[in-house]
């Protein structure tokens, strides 16, 4: 326990500025979203606020994405080491992006402010949010850091209240859209100001001495709820392993997940030495999002509900990480798509503890934001146009006596919005031709996988596309006997013709005015026996439009009369029976066992030789892999 628990806490007072530093937050995030200039922040939600103490640690968060959980924190920590305490002083704005620190990509510009009071750094104000442009390319696969966009180190873009011109200009000359980056550079600074000004109307109404005490006793009181859910699990050590399909550079080279969770009394450890190591592609993360991962995984676990987020909640967590994973990358490793690796990661927590924690755990989930990066030029007047479509949920595991949720953003993006149709169609040269549920893509089960959804765009100009979508190949899960549901899938639509992939990095993609592109989330693992699903939900499912009538007789042994959408009671039983004695329905985890070596992974297309065939000479001359041919 913290050594400010042996001062004396009023409890009336503590529940107070508890509550008021949830408002605090809450109000820091509703301000930016009001402000910012762009809408991956203002409707899609890709930020996190909070305050913190004079060390660092978590006080409360306004959780936009949850797997920022670690990184404001964390990157306070580095401006602290940087700096130290003297070099900080009233009305600075630290600012950093560094990957490597934030643990994410260089597209998080994360601000924060020291809080003083009476001359003492009492806490600090923080904001970590995407910008929508950082530099860097807009196509293709990246390799290492540096090709990735603005790199900025720990800086102060204020100092003691005056703006530092030249780290200002430097933003300026790096992006693309100066005039939205540095709104949304506004946007965050006005919403730390407001969580400095919060935090210090709370020590001006009940004194310092209660704030930092209530605080204290805050970390304290998280940490007794933890320690208490943790000694309800069974002792044991439980491991789990899960796939990504590749990192788009060793195309079908699928990458481990490894996971060993160790309970022992009120404690718990999570152990991420299993986890792969580093790729070339562009999914690499730093070791703040293998952190984060795993106390987002605790936290689910331990205590969802209660608020503030804070740093008490992990004290009876440890967590091995050494360096050189794909969630621990070291320079110059390529981290532009950073938050993909690490969803799975949380999954695979949940699926090594289900056997103890069976009532607590969701099978598999789609696990991916399944998002579209479309870039040209505005049809109207030439203007250059940053698009992030898709954003448009899928679906997530059944639990032991529930069905999975549909349509929902993965584990680790949380509040993240998706896009809305009207907004997409007003500002970019789009159409939204289709966004609905995608039918037979829950993992069938006594409880159903949530569906998955289906977008299809249809371009109203010309534009360039690139998806860079995971666990296509590699399926959600189920669990106690429940299926996999379909994986996540992207498809073009060239002058009428339909091409489909095998995999969901599409890069580099031109698209001709009326062309489509269509994006499918994969759907959650079903939990328990399918052939245990009662009737009547099978026969809700059909009319619902989730389940078709082939997938009701295939996975669950239902006949479905087309005509009155009832199920045939006898017959059904009948199937059943049979499909049990033949050991059916059979699981498929991967959408197809191998790649074929005579070919492209990516497409039907068969090798050809660089030196003698235009399209080949053409895909190197553009950047792209050698046998990317698609």
């Amino acid at each position: 326990m913290n050594q400010e628990s042996n001062r004396k806490i009023d409890p009336v007072v503590t529940e107070i500025i508890r509550n008021g530093f949830i408002a605090a937050t809450e109000e820091m995030k509703t301000n930016l979203m009001r402000t910012a200039y762009n809408m991956i922040i203002y409707e899609a939600l890709d930020f996190t606020v909070g305050l913190f103490d004079r060390d660092g640690n978590t006080v409360s968060i306004g959780i936009g994405l949850p797997m920022f959980i670690r990184g404001m924190s964390d990157t306070i920590k580095a401006k602290l080491a940087h700096f130290g305490r003297e070099r900080i002083e009233m009305g600075d704005v630290l600012l950093t992006n560094d990957a490597y620190t934030t643990g994410s990509h260089l597209n998080h510009m994360t601000f924060s402010v020291p809080i003083f009071h009476e001359g003492d750094l009492i806490g600090f104000s923080a904001c970590m949010a995407h910008w929508q442009d950082i530099g860097g390319p807009l196509d293709g696969m990246t390799r290492d850091i540096f090709s990735e966009g603005l790199q900025m180190p720990i800086v102060k873009a204020w100092r003691a209240g005056v703006p530092n011109d030249d780290i200002l200009s430097i933003i300026r000359m790096n992006v693309r859209l100066p005039e939205r980056a540095t709104g949304d550079l506004r946007a965050q600074v006005a919403a730390i100001k407001t969580g400095e000004k919060r935090f210090l109307e709370l020590v001006a109404k009940y004194g310092r001495d209660a704030v930092l005490g209530a605080i204290a006793a805050i970390f304290d009181h998280s940490e007794a709820v933890a320690r208490e859910e943790v000694r309800q699990i069974p002792d044991g050590v439980y491991e789990a392993e899960s796939f990504m399909d590749d990192d788009g550079v060793d195309a079908g080279k699928r990458v481990s997940m490894r996971v060993k969770v160790t309970v022992d009394g009120e404690r718990m450890s999570i152990d991420l030495t299993g986890i792969s190591e580093q790729v070339k592609g562009f999914y690499n993360s730093g070791a703040t999002a293998g952190r984060s991962a795993a106390q987002v995984a605790f936290k689910c676990l331990t205590s969802g509900l209660d608020l503030p987020i804070n740093d008490g909640s992990f004290r009876n967590l440890e967590i091995v990480l050494p360096p050189g994973r794909v969630v621990s990358a070291q320079r110059p490793a390529p981290m532009r798509w950073w938050m993909t690796y690490p969803m799975t990661i949380v999954d695979t927590i949940f699926k090594a503890l289900a056997p103890a924690v069976p009532t607590r755990v969701i099978a598999g989930h789609h696990a991916d934001l399944v998002i579209a990066f479309v870039h040209g030029r505005q049809p109207r007047d030439g203007g250059l146009f940053l698009y992030l479509g898709g954003l448009i949920g899928g679906g997530w595991g059944a639990k032991l006596g529930e069905d999975g949720v549909s349509a929902t953003i993965a584990i680790n993006d949380g509040d993240t919005h998706n896009s809305p149709s009207e907004q997409a169609e007003v500002k970019y040269p789009v159409l939204i031709e289709r966004y609905a549920l995608r039918e037979d893509s829950g993992g069938p089960g006594k409880h159903r996988g949530g569906l998955g959804t289906e977008q299809v765009v249809r371009a109203l100009g010309d534009v360039m596309f690139n998806a860079q979508i995971e666990r296509v190949d590699c399926r959600p899960w189920g669990l106690f006997g429940g299926l996999s549901g379909l994986g996540n899938e992207v498809a073009l639509n060239r002058g009428g013709e339909d091409v489909r992939f095998p995999t969901g990095k599409v890069l580099a993609q031109l698209l001709e005015e009326g062309d489509v592109y269509t994006l499918r989330s994969g759907g959650g693992g079903g939990c328990g026996n399918p052939l245990d699903r009662k009737l009547e939900d099978v026969e809700n499912d059909v009319r619902q439009g989730y389940v078709s009538i082939a997938a009701a007789h295939q996975h669950y042994g239902v006949e479905i009369d087309a005509a009155t959408g009832r199920a045939d009671r006898a017959r059904s039983e009948a199937l059943r029976r049979d499909l049990r004695r033949r050991g059916l329905p059979k699981d498929q985890p991967f959408a197809r066992e191998d790649f074929s070596p005579s070919g492209c992974p990516h497409c039907a297309w068969p090798r050809l030789d660089p030196r003698t065939t235009p399209l080949t000479q053409a895909v190197a001359a553009a950047g792209l892999d050698r046998w990317r041919c698609c």
